[in-house]
């Protein structure tokens, strides 16, 4: 059993195929824990064990492994590196004290490593960037170092170097001299240690006086300077060669911070915040950073980074503030798809619970003594669409069962009934997301659906004030119904949460409290449904000032009748609209291809924001543009780039649609209206 300073944890991450998957399996080998060396080509490494990911050629979810080196524990976790996987990555970031920032010597820094860079540093984590293929051809690392200090600042500094012939690294911790072709081994050292030094105040007093500092005395404070950010290791490998293996297995366990080296972990409830300290003793409290289904078996796995306490099978295991508790189960290790019973989950350990069909991810599981919850990183929101039908009539459960371990498995893969069009429509970070769950429908779960592009999520609001009246007066024999409702609308701030700022302004009683939740029914009725398209509203303010109630025939039924009818009566007059998601979109291309992409977005009633050059002759253009107009980029950007460009997109917020396109998309609506009462 590991001691809590004899344990690290490490993400891998960085942009697809820079190499983590086999950065992963060169530690496993070099450390005994495999046999032999897997290769992604070969479709045999240990992290990449899900058939999609095999065929693929890349990580589509994170994969735990671990190895003992030299007395000290090391779980890693591997994660997907394209955009449309962000989610399996970012996820992964609170689970680890370390993240290991994969560049590819050949690629350069790609977007996506710039982005989980960030979101590292967002998350107080020590970093360390590996360039790994650093035997790549026709590649300058003296120029690759400089972009990397560029990019994310002068603190990265080199910790080892290439040796001239590329066959071994020099360690420029304890070294000041060596033959490198990259830079000067004693530059390299002097830039490390003054960025080191600058975490302690006393060290850098004493080596500004003259004075040495020893490797050792470096290597114990190097912790904390990675830690504080003052220092960011740059180390070289080459993975499938297993070239600087070792020597970042020793920076890791000598340099790198232990779960007792970091802050405590901060538990969030309402407004107050709490601590929970990585104590062995203390309250059981871990996070769910991980679930997915194994492959063969469909078993589901939940994985737990623990923050403080223990769990073994006899825990009482509470869910976020669920108060029954349910009973874990043997914990676990995984190896990749092989699972090994555990004896217990320690402190700052990473272990793994089956057959737990409540937890989810991101939840926060304690022994019922802990209160709050931890934060998760944000996570990019799910703009890409289609709507499925089932391929084969009776399908529609198999395709529900399905979609829900899919969901449970990718936090930003999300499923929707659409209340209006009745559509069922999955939303996901871009065409290549929503490309491999519907592959991994077909394949894993034996669904087959017919897709289509679903409805534009328009909104409709008002831009102008008005007062509404309506009364609602039914006579039927026996008890009637009354009401009768006078309210005023105005717009509210765009984009306003709650999308309705409702306000009961009724004085001398001339409608009785108690019909006020009707009222408001009546309201909501129109607020969900829509008042020019079927669209949901949003950005509305509603004062409901006046009106008339009968001691018998008034009734809830009555004054909910009453309330819809009013605000009806308002939007007419309030000059109503409809509103269209505009979206942030980054779109990766080659420098080439800049002028036809940002001719297009203008074409489309895009508005560049703003361009940056990345190595390797790539590109990228930042733009907000109406999603009605990238519904079906993805075929557009192939055909434009030959099939190198890609994109990701996220919601920025909602604007008024041009005439034009309302009076379309109010023509079709009638029609499909229309349609439905002939039917």
């Amino acid at each position: 059993m590991a001691n809590l300073k004899d344990i690290r944890n490490i993400v891998f991450l960085g942009h697809g195929n820079s190499g983590k998957t086999s950065l992963a399996e060169a530690i496993l080998h070099t450390t005994g824990t495999t046999t032999r060396l897997g290769s992604v080509e070969e479709k045999n490494t240990v992290s990449d064990f899900d058939d999609e990911e095999k065929q693929r050629g890349n990580s589509i979810h994170s994969a735990l492994m671990y190895v003992n080196y030299n007395g000290t524990l090391i779980n890693m976790v591997d994660t997907p590196g394209y955009p449309d996987f962000a989610c399996p990555a970012l996820v992964s970031i609170p689970a680890a004290e370390t993240a290991l920032i994969v560049i590819s010597a050949a690629a350069g820094i790609e977007m996506n490593t710039r982005k989980l860079f960030a979101a590292a540093t967002a998350a107080g984590k020590a970093r360390i960037i590996v360039i790994n293929k650093m035997d790549a051809e026709n590649t300058d690392l003296t120029e690759l170092i400089g972009q990397i200090q560029e990019s994310f600042g002068p603190q990265c500094r080199c910790a080892n170097l290439p040796a001239a012939n590329k066959a071994s690294v020099i360690d420029c911790i304890a070294n000041e001299s060596g033959d490198s072709g990259v830079m000067d081994v004693a530059q390299a050292h002097t830039e490390l240690l003054e960025s080191v030094i600058e975490a302690d105040d006393v060290l850098m007093e004493s080596y500004l006086g003259g004075e040495n500092v020893s490797p050792e005395k470096l290597a114990e404070v190097f912790i904390k300077a990675i830690l504080a950010g003052t220092v960011v290791p740059i180390v070289f490998t080459n993975a499938r060669k297993e070239i600087g293996i070792k020597e970042l297995l020793n920076l890791i366990t000598k340099c790198t911070p232990s779960p007792a080296d970091v802050p405590p972990a901060i538990l969030k409830q309402g407004e107050k915040t709490g601590e929970v300290k990585p104590d062995p003793n203390g309250p059981f409290a871990g996070i769910v950073f991980r679930v997915g289904y194994d492959p063969r078996s469909n078993m589901k796995y939940a994985s737990i980074r623990i923050f403080s306490g223990s769990l073994d099978a006899g825990t009482s295991l509470h869910i976020n503030d669920a108060k029954k508790a349910v009973r874990p189960g043997h914990p676990l290790k995984m190896q990749g798809s092989d699972v090994k019973d555990a004896e217990k989950g320690l402190c700052g350990d990473i272990i793994t619970l089956a057959k737990i069909d409540e937890l989810k991810l991101g939840d926060t599981v304690h022994d019922g003594k802990v209160e709050g919850k931890f934060d998760m990183p944000p996570l990019p929101k799910p703009m890409f669409a289609l709507a499925l039908e089932p391929a084969a009539r009776g399908d529609e459960n198999k395709i529900s069962a399905a979609l829900e371990k899919l969901t449970d498995e990718d936090g930003c893969f999300k499923v929707t009934r659409d209340s209006q069009t009745k559509e069922l429509v999955i939303n996901g970070v871009g065409d290549l997301h929503l490309r491999v769950m519907l592959s991994k429908l077909e394949n894993r779960y034996k669904v087959h659906v017919n897709t289509k592009p679903p409805k534009i999520p328009y909104r409709e609001t008002i831009t102008g004030k008005a007062d509404g009246h309506y009364r609602h007066k039914k006579q039927t024999g026996g008890a009637g119904q009354f009401g009768e409702v006078y309210l005023s609308v105005e717009p509210g701030p765009r984009d306003s949460d709650p999308s309705l700022i409702y306000s009961w302004d009724i004085f001398g009683g001339s409608i009785p409290g108690q019909y006020e939740p009707a009222i408001l029914k009546g309201i909501n009725d129109v607020m969900d449904n829509g008042f020019l398209a079927g669209f949901p509203m949003q950005d509305i303010k509603v004062s409901v000032t006046d009106g008339k109630y009968h001691p018998v025939d008034s009734k809830e039924v009555a004054f909910r009748t009453a309330g819809k009818g009013a605000f009806i009566d308002a939007l007419e007059k309030a000059k109503p609209t409809l509103l269209e998601p505009i979206v942030n979109i980054e779109i990766t291309v080659p420098a080439e291809n800049m002028g036809d992409i940002t001719g297009d977005m203008a074409s489309r009633r895009g508005r560049v924001g703003g361009q940056e050059m990345l190595p390797g002759g790539m590109m990228v253009i930042k733009a907000q543009v109406p999603l009605s107009e990238v519904a079906n980029y993805n075929s557009q950007l192939k055909s434009v780039t030959g099939g190198q460009g890609s994109y990701s997109m996220e919601l920025s917020h909602y604007e008024p649609t041009p005439p034009n396109i309302q009076m379309q998309v109010i023509e079709q609506y009638k029609k499909q209206k229309a349609a439905e009462r002939e039917e």
